[in-house]
Parts: C-alpha cells; sequence; structure tokens
C-alpha cells in the first residue's frame, strides 16, 4: 500500500506530464475519433467545441484534445472532461449542441452536465 507522499508524489508527477498546473482551473477534453467515433458525429462535435473554445476569452487553461478509441463504441461520439483534480466525467451520445452546453456549463461554469453522462445513460434517464 502507498503511502499520502507516495501518492502525491505520483499525483504531482501526473498532472506533470498532462500539463496541467496545480492552483489553476483546467480542464482536459478528449474526444473519441477512433473510426466508430468518426462515424457516429465525433468530427463534428470537436469542431463545435474548438470553435466554442476559440470564440471564448481566457480558455488557455483548456486543452481539447483529438484520442484514439475511449472503447464504448455503442455510446459514440464520446467526450470526456478530466479536471484538474483527475476527476473524468465521460460524456456519451454527443452532438454539437450538447457539446456546446458542456463547454458552457460544465468546463466554464463547473456544473456537470449529468443526464449526458454515461450514469444517465445507462439508467435510462439522459443521453438522448
Amino acid at each position: 500500500m502507498k503511502t499520502i507522499e507516495e501518492l502525491d508524489k505520483i499525483k504531482k508527477s501526473t498532472l506533470k506530464k498532462i500539463e496541467l498546473k496545480p492552483g489553476r482551473n483546467e480542464y482536459r477534453i478528449l474526444v473519441g475519433m477512433a473510426t466508430c467515433g468518426i462515424a457516429a458525429g465525433a468530427s463534428e462535435v470537436y469542431d463545435a467545441m474548438a470553435e466554442e473554445l476559440k470564440r471564448r476569452k481566457n480558455v488557455n487553461n483548456i486543452k481539447l484534445i483529438k484520442t484514439g478509441c475511449i472503447g464504448i463504441c455503442m455510446y459514440e461520439p464520446v467526450v470526456e472532461v478530466i479536471d484538474l483534480n483527475g476527476d473524468k466525467f465521460t460524456y456519451v451520445k454527443m452532438n454539437s449542441e450538447k457539446a456546446l452546453r458542456v463547454i458552457a456549463e460544465h468546463v466554464i461554469n463547473g456544473r456537470v452536465c449529468a443526464d449526458y453522462t454515461i450514469d444517465a445513460v445507462e439508467d435510462g434517464q439522459g443521453g438522448a
């Protein structure tokens, strides 16, 4: 079992690797852009997010990243939002409109769009 000090060292090392700096409200937004994601509309989702971030000011602390397969193809397009604390929120069955809401509500204002998350979809409460 690791000590608190060892875990803190791992956290700092990981934050450095993913280019996040402690003390700032920073996010990494990963858009699944494997073949399955692209076929489901991930390119449009990525483009909508990129344009919205470009339109806003002071968002240099937000990194939008194309990534490969996230591994849940039946829920494509998939977007993962990871905050500075390492908390990850998986948004599924995304489209451009939902992408804009995730930027505005979650990334900018810190309110998770729970109805778009994988948990809501699996519970039959959202995502559509």
